[in-house]
Parts: structure tokens; sequence; C-alpha cells
């Protein structure tokens, strides 16, 4: 039976609030899975990163290791090595052993640091099987280890260092141990950590994805900083490394996802502001004491062509995913500034009586909201949420002021930029109207009584919308055809007049009030951009019917740009399909009473090979062979069989495999921008033969 002599008092001060951490990891970690486990990695690397942000070292490295342990290496300060008069112990055990101490609670050591509550390098060292930091200062390289919290000594002889070697503690004093010279100018920390498996769960895993993602987004918000990542667990191991000079404005063009409208707008500012707290007293009493804080600003937004949002916000570099006041007095200025000047240009921008929400506003923007403020109130250790109150009346005061200014310049450039601005909301805000009107009105369950739809809707008579089709057909002559050719049970005919709306130019307003592309979106009955719901779509299939000639390439291209802009997900999904009629009718004779073949080509290569095998089988043809201008021209058993019939008919599917190479074709093609299109024809015109062109 153990003696319990290796059991000292000494055991009792070391211990004392970590194991607390230790039955309760939850309350400082939020979770035992990998999320926790990423989240020591982080409490460390703040750490480093507060020391940036003060104005020393410009470099951090982040290594996860083949054994599971993690570290992270810095060129800061390095943690203070001297004795601490109170608890007389040194500055390394002091902030590895004890919670809620450091050098970010006052004295001018951090003006804004992440790492606000003071337990992170504390909490992560009492959920380590191993700790081993190392302090580059005054000339040497000072270490220290610890077990579980515990400050010792590990017997890493014969082997390379791991949490399971034999381990003595230390009973009557520590031992911060020299073990290197360096360079007096040389300063640093570096810490390597073994999480415990008896806390963790069995499938913690940190993945190299967001360790990545943090380190990029850090280097976007310090400017100047470089951090690296290596990661030694794979087969092949991975190195990266993040630099950026541009701070967030460069952060925000890397955000957005498509192509800008405005330039990236720039807000900055500082403002002042008291709250009570409580500080520590001389004879170890906590007073309410009135401190005056100073908060920083700083926020970088631009708006582009699409509708969704990235709003990015941060506290001292420290990401708050759910956001907080800083995010909320950004939205309140944003949508008080915008309303008052939409309201001051009513008439110019036709808003009538309709008023804007925040999604209108927020559509298509992208925005980085960075605050720098000591000693902000989080909610809980993750900081997922800033609750400082003052924040949010001093960043609404900010970004009011800015944009206030953004919007009402005289310089021409940026004049044009707050038109585009205001019509693009404006216009979001009629597409959230109409839509909302779309959305309720049209479902397949009441869609044959529903005024809504047109009359020229040739509908089918089945219900089941993976069997049905529609039919988008060039023209009312066509239309005739293709009645008596559609099998009418599942396939529905919609007639276009002519060619639609180019949506590529046009805002969502025009689209809208095209009648064409009303009566299209109307007719599928899921809605349109933000607000269009797939699983509402009236038919299984969408068919564009259009003649085999140049005009006929040219609405089907306007049909697919609609779809590209506005239905993308009927395009994602695979449920847009061109038809694909015929060019000839070839009737090959037959001797005596058989009857004549018919044969159908879809091109004239295909016909000059048809003909040659004709010839050479000594067979004759009906001269001169049928050449199909429009679908008009066909009767409707032929157009049934070769266009229409499922057992028959030759369709292509449309699909989307790079969404960004689309989006370029489009604006290229269809955009509003005339010298990019004109140089690609000019540059394309080389590779297309007079003989190719149908005219």
């Amino acid at each position: 039976m153990p003696d319990g002599s290796d059991y000292s008092a000494r055991h009792l001060s070391v211990l004392d609030g970590l194991e607390a951490v230790r039955k309760r990891p939850g309350m400082y970690i939020g979770s035992t899975d990998g999320r926790g486990l990423t989240h020591c990695l982080w409490e460390i690397f703040d750490n480093a990163v507060d020391e940036a942000l003060a104005g020393f070292g410009h470099e951090i490295a982040i290594t996860l290791n083949p054994d599971g342990s993690f570290a992270v290496d810095d060129h800061g300060r390095g943690v203070p090595v001297d004795r601490e008069p109170k608890t007389g112990l040194s500055g390394v055990e002091v902030v590895f052993t004890k919670l809620h101490a450091g050098g970010k609670f006052g004295n001018g050591n951090y003006g804004a640091a992440g790492g606000l509550h003071g337990v992170g390098a504390s909490v992560v060292n009492a959920l380590s099987a191993r700790l081993d930091v190392e302090v580059d200062r005054n000339g040497k390289t000072y270490a220290m280890s610890f077990r579980r919290g515990e400050p010792g000594i590990f017997d890493d002889r014969g082997g390379a260092a791991r949490p399971d070697a034999p381990f003595q503690p230390f009973t009557d004093a520590s031992d911060l141990r020299v073990v290197a010279k360096v360079r007096r100018a040389e300063t640093g920390t570096r810490v390597r950590y073994w999480p415990d498996p008896a806390i963790f769960t069995a499938d913690a895993r940190v993945e190299y994805a967001d360790i990545a993602d943090r380190a990029r987004q850090t280097a976007f918000l310090v400017p100047g900083l470089r951090v690296s990542i290596t990661d030694l667990r794979a087969e092949n191991p991975v190195h990266e490394a993040f630099h950026f000079e541009g701070g967030i404005a460069e952060y925000a063009e890397y955000l957005a996802p498509d192509r800008a409208v405005t330039d990236v707008w720039r807000f900055t500012g500082e403002q002042s502001f008291t709250e009570e707290v409580p500080v520590l007293a001389e004879d170890g009493s906590m007073q309410d004491t009135e401190v005056e804080r100073d908060c920083a600003v700083d926020v970088a937004l631009r708006w582009g062509e699409g509708y969704d949002t990235v709003v990015r916000s941060y506290v001292n570099i420290i990401a708050t995913p759910k956001g907080g006041t800083h995010v909320t007095g950004f939205e309140q200025a944003m949508l008080k500034v915008v309303r008052q000047v939409v309201s001051e240009n009513s008439r110019k921008l036709k808003v009538g009586n309709d008023k804007l929400e925040k999604d209108d506003i927020l559509a298509g923007l992208t925005a980085v909201i960075s605050v720098r403020v000591p000693e902000p109130q989080f909610e809980g250790q993750t900081k997922e949420v800033l609750g400082t109150p003052a924040v949010r009346s001093i960043v609404a005061s900010v970004v009011s002021s800015g944009l206030r200014e953004q919007l009402q310049s005289p310089r021409r450039g940026q004049k044009i930029e707050v038109s585009r601005v205001l019509e693009k909301i404006v216009t979001e805000m009629k597409s959230r109207i109409s839509a909302r009107a779309h959305k309720e009105t049209q479902r397949r369950k009441n869609a044959l009584e529903s005024s809504a739809l047109p009359a020229k809707l040739v509908d089918c008579r089945s219900n089941d919308v993976a069997q049905s089709e529609l039919f988008i057909v060039e023209g009312d002559s066509a239309l005739g055809t293709a009645k008596l050719a559609r099998d009418s049970e599942y396939q529905a005919l919609l007639p276009i007049r002519g060619k639609i709306l180019n949506v590529q130019k046009a805002s969502v307003a025009e689209m809208l009030a095209n009648a064409e592309c009303a009566n299209i979106i109307q007719v599928i009955g899921a809605g349109s951009g933000r607000t269009f719901d797939l699983s509402a779509a009236r038919y299984g299939k969408v068919i564009l019917m259009s003649d085999a000639d140049v005009d006929g390439a040219h609405i089907r291209t306007l049909l697919l740009t609609l779809f590209f802009r506005y239905m993308r997900p009927m395009v994602e999904a695979g449920r847009v399909y061109a038809a694909v009629p015929p060019l000839h009718r070839v009737i090959v004779k037959n001797p005596g009473a058989k009857p004549n073949d018919v044969t159908y080509t879809y091109s004239e290569e295909q016909l000059h090979a048809l003909v040659a095998r004709l010839r050479k089988q000594g067979k004759s043809y009906v001269d001169p062979i049928q050449r199909y201008k429009g679908l008009g021209e066909m009767d409707a058993d032929q157009l049934a069989e070769t266009t229409m019939d499922k057992h028959h008919r030759l369709l292509r599917r449309v699909r989307l495999s790079d969404v960004q190479a689309a989006e370029a074709v489009f604006d290229r093609l269809m955009g509003s921008e005339v010298a990019p299109r004109r140089a690609f024809i000019m540059t394309a015109s080389a590779d297309v033969s007079r003989d190719r062109i149908d005219a």
C-alpha cells in the first residue's frame, strides 16, 4: 500500500484551480473533441499573436508532430523568467500554472490582447499529458516541463521527448533550467505540448485545413506578420507560409466571391468609453473601479454583383463567428445610413413606399470588421461572441460617419460607384418583394387554378414532377406542331416570342418586368435568385427547343443566361436540357413497292458521310434533300420522332462543372462590357471557317 511520502503541500499549491479545469474541461475549451483540441492550439497561438500585435516579433511557426504533439514558436519578448513577487514563482510557472494570471490584466503590457481571460496557457497545460516550454531571454535559453499542470523533470535520456517518460515532480522549489546560450538580442518562446488522452476523445483530431484558414486569417489581420505551418503527421509533410501587407482591405478582396461593384471602402476610428470592472486591491480584495478604455475600429467592405453575404468579425484578432455587439453596431449603422440616403434619392431610384430591410443591403456585401479593445467581455472562454456593450455604439458611430461620407462623396468616380450600389440595393429590395409573391402563389398543387400562370402555357396532365417535362418552344408556329407531337400526359409547352431579354446586362427589376422572363419563372414555379427553391419546381426537366440556326442558338444562349443567373440550382441539378432537332431529312429510295427509308442528320458532316455511304452502296435518294430552317417546317410526326419522343430523341444536358469559369464566359459573351467581347471575337475569328457559319 502506498505510504504517501511523495505527496506534499507543493502539490496543493500548484494544482489549485487546475484540477477544476481537468474535471470540467468543457467550461474552458468548449468540448473534448476535435473542436476543443483545436482550441487548445489557438490558446497558445493567440499568446504569440499578442506579442506580434504589441510590436514584438514578426514570425510565428506552428508544427503538427507525428507523435500527436503540437508546437508553437514565436520571436516575441519571451515569457518573463524572473520571480513574481506575490507568489515567489518564476514568470514561466505563473503563466502556465495559475488561472487568471499573465501580462494582459493591465500594467500596459498589452494594449489589446486576444487571450483576455488569462487562462489559456494554464488550461492547455492542465489538459496536457506533457508540456515543454523554452524561453530565450537575456542571452540564455530557459526551460521548464509540466505533466498535467504539475512542474517537474522528465527523464528523456536515450530517446526523444515523450509524455510517458519517467517524471519527477518538484517538491520544495521549482527549477527553471538554463539549457543553452543565445545571442542577447534573440528572444522568443517555444511551447510544445501533448494533449492528455484521458481528457480528449479517441477520434479528436486537429484538421490541417482549419489551421491553414486561421493562419491565413491572422496574416491578413496583422500586416507584416509571417505565419508558417508544418504538418509532419502525413507520409508527405506539408509546409505553408502566409504573409500579407494589405491588411483587412486585402482580406476583403480575398474573401469576396463575386465581381466587384465597388472598390474596397475602409472605415477607421477610435473612441473611448468607461466601464466599471473589479480590480484586485493591494489587500487582496476586489474593488469595483471605473476605468477608461480605448476602442479602435477598422472596417473594410465592398459590394459585388452577386447576392451572397460574407461578413467576418474579429476582436483583437480573435474571430467571433457568432458575432456580438460589434457586428450589431455595424449592421445597425449600415441599415440606418443606407435607408436615409435611399430616402433622399427616392424619386431617382423609384423606390415608392417600399422599405429596405437588412438583407437587401447585405446582399452581395463582403465585409471585415475588426475591433481592438482592452479586456473585452466574451461569452465563454471560446470567445465566439463579443459582449462588451459600449463597442456597439462605437462601431455604429465609426461606420455611420464613414459610410455617409462615401455615399455623399462629390468625386465623380465615387458617385458612379454609389449610384451602382444604391441601384443594386433597391433592386434587391424589389426582387425580394417580387420573389415573395412568386413563392406564395406558384406551387404545384394549385398551379392549374392560379391566375399567375400565363394563358399560353399548354400544361400536361401528370402531377409526377420527376416524369414531367417543360418544352420552351421558339415561336407560335412551332407551338402548333409541338402540340400535335407531344405526349400530353407528361409534356408541357411554353412558347416564347423571339429573343428574350439579356439578363446579364439587365437589373433584377428589368428582368422581372420582362413578360417572357416572368412567364418562364412563373411556370417553373420555384421563384428566382436567392429565394429559388428547387424542391418547388413544377417540372423534372426543362428542355429548350429552338431552331437549328444562328438565331435559334442565340435564343438558347439567352435562355441559358436566365437560368444561370436566376435559377442556377436547376442547372446544377442537371435538369436543364437543349433539344437537338435535325438539320436534314434524307429519303432513301427502295426498289419495287418497298416503302422508302427516312434518315435524319444533325450536321453537315453527318449529311456528307451519309451521302457518300449511299453512293458507295449504290443507293439513290430524293434530291433535293430537305433542309430544315426551323421547327415549324417539320410535320408533327417528324417532330415527335426526332425531337420529342423519349425513345428516339436526342437531348444535350447542360452541366455546370466550374462555376467561376461559367461566370466568366457569361460575363464576357453576354455582359455589358463590350471591349472584352470584341477582343474575344477578334481573337477567335481565325478559328472559324465560313463554311461553319449558317447564313
